[in-house]
């Protein structure tokens, strides 16, 4: 009995030891040494140094003087029936699409109450060709970017609330684009908490 156990312990023994603590521990120590930022989560700090949240995952951002993400369709447990759900965009515990086809009404009427309100915030948007991520939710509901057509399009809301000239937002959009990966994958993009951060580090707005 010994004599058939023995191999397959020691192979129990190495294995466990190499894909359980070497080869993690080697993953972790090369990913502190060569990309500390991207290994601690991509997390960004405001000028006072506090962490006000990470590169990779989108958060909400409502008032006027800042720049939005694209729509999420993220949900949350109802308080009132844990049977049910009701909107909490950008919950990073419940990652998922809105699940609606493209011959959906309430996808409809969705995309037609957010064009309005749109249109509401900033009238020169009437009638304007918008893009995509503007108005549809992505398939995580949590994603960071925009594209810089968009981020071109809120700068004009964003300038005059914070009473800032356009040319020096648009100028904050232009700096925060990241090219496609290598240059050919992906498009470009805004990280909105990026460009939210480095707005208010030029044109504070305290409220």
């Amino acid at each position: 009995m010994i004599k058939f156990l023995s191999p397959a312990l020691r192979v129990t023994a190495v294995t466990f030891v190499l894909c359980g603590m070497a080869y993690p521990f080697a993953v972790t120590g090369i990913g502190q040494l060569l990309f500390p930022a991207q290994a601690n989560g991509s997390l960004l700090k405001n000028p006072e140094g506090q962490v006000i949240g990470s590169a990779l995952i989108g958060q909400q951002w409502d008032a006027p003087q800042w720049f939005h993400g694209r729509p999420s369709a993220t949900t949350d447990t109802d308080p009132k029936d844990p049977l049910k759900t009701v909107p909490s965009p950008y919950n990073a515990a419940s990652s998922s699409g809105s699940n609606l086809g493209p011959t959906s009404q309430a996808l409809s009427d969705r995309l037609t109450a957010d064009r309005h309100a749109l249109e509401q915030s900033q009238p020169e948007l009437a009638g304007q060709n918008l893009p995509a991520d503007m108005l549809t939710t992505s398939a995580s509901g949590l994603d960071p970017d925009i594209s810089p057509a968009n981020a071109a399009l809120q700068a004009t809301r964003v300038a005059q609330q914070r009473g800032a000239p356009l040319d020096n937002v648009l100028a904050l959009v232009q700096a925060n684009t990241q090219a496609p990966a290598l240059g050919v994958f992906g498009e470009s993009r805004v990280n909105v908490l990026a460009l939210n951060l480095a707005l208010q580090r030029d044109y504070p707005s305290h409220q």
